[in-house]
């Protein structure tokens, strides 16, 4: 069987897209319309614009769902999932290449996730960790421990998690994570504590304008973040999505569900090659590749 992942915030670089453009009426058209739906140029800033101008939220977050989505359609006949799953804003990626959500939809709700999650960012001093080799278990125990909020919240693979909470809470916690023999735990040049608690105003805002978009039956499973399982309910889908922005991105444990369910194939569709190095960290038997037209 074969499965597609949608990486998340990270894989952006300058110049992304310019390639589907230049090849593609069909991604030409589906650009152009997304500039229209976010009133704004973002092909200007994903084809010219710098690092610096990609960094910013409100352009990451749509910069990275509209090189993979497209892409995906791009594709065409040669894109046949028999699964899928995003890592965290992936999700939504995952999401209209299933057919759950329509391009437009899709579009929009992430344009008002990455603008709640920025003005959730705004509100307190918060920050994210890569920890490295040490096991879940004692991460999750020393972020208990800590005063404070931080949190596991993306477990990547075995032995890589990211933890995310306040900025003095985080750095109390990496300084213990290194006591107890962590290889390394480095704060990340983020905006804020994506996946913990301090999200929960962005949750709301973004639970609104899920409620009043259009969910449709899916054309294979989705293995959600919150939940690891192959799903199929719209519902459910739904439901899983509003909670994605302050509970962990589970992606090790999705990814050996996907396995355990026949997956021996893991297609990246989009930018950067992330997700293959953490599915190979995960089970190193399966096979993984780009999705290239």
């Amino acid at each position: 069987m074969n499965a597609y992942i949608f990486p998340g915030q990270g894989a952006q670089f300058s110049g992304m897209g310019l390639d589907l453009y230049e090849k593609s009426p069909e991604a030409q058209q589906l650009f152009n319309d997304a500039n229209k739906i976010l009133g704004f140029s973002i092909t200007d800033i994903m084809f010219e614009g710098s690092p610096e101008d990609l960094k910013q939220t409100r352009v990451t977050q749509p910069a990275v769902f509209l090189h993979s989505v497209i892409l995906s359609k791009v594709l065409g006949e040669n894109f046949k999932p028999d699964m899928v799953a995003g890592h965290s804003l992936g999700e939504l990626s995952a999401l209209v290449a299933n057919g759950v959500l329509s391009f437009e939809e899709g579009l929009k709700l992430v344009h008002k996730r990455a603008l709640a999650m920025q003005k959730a960012c705004e509100l307190k001093a918060s920050t994210m960790a890569a920890v490295l080799g040490l096991e879940d278990e004692i991460v999750e125990a020393i972020c208990a421990d800590v005063e404070g909020v931080v949190v596991a919240a993306n477990y990547n693979c075995p032995g890589q998690l990211v933890i995310s909470g306040e900025v003095e809470a985080v750095e109390k916690a990496c300084e213990e994570l290194k006591d107890k023999g962590a290889r390394r735990a480095m704060i990340l040049p983020v905006g804020g504590a994506f996946h913990s608690p301090l999200m929960e105003p962005a949750r709301q805002e973004l639970a609104d304008a899920i409620e009043k978009s259009t969910f449709n039956k899916p054309s294979c499973p989705i293995y959600q973040n919150v939940s690891t399982f192959a799903v199929t309910d719209p519902a459910e889908i739904k439901k899983n999505l509003v909670f994605q922005l302050t509970a962990p991105v589970k992606w090790t444990q999705s990814v050996q569900n996907m396995i355990k369910d026949g997956a021996k194939t893991f297609t990246e569709v989009g930018p950067g090659k992330v997700l293959q190095g953490l599915v190979k960290k995960i089970d190193r038997s399966v096979e993984v590749s780009s999705g290239e037209i």
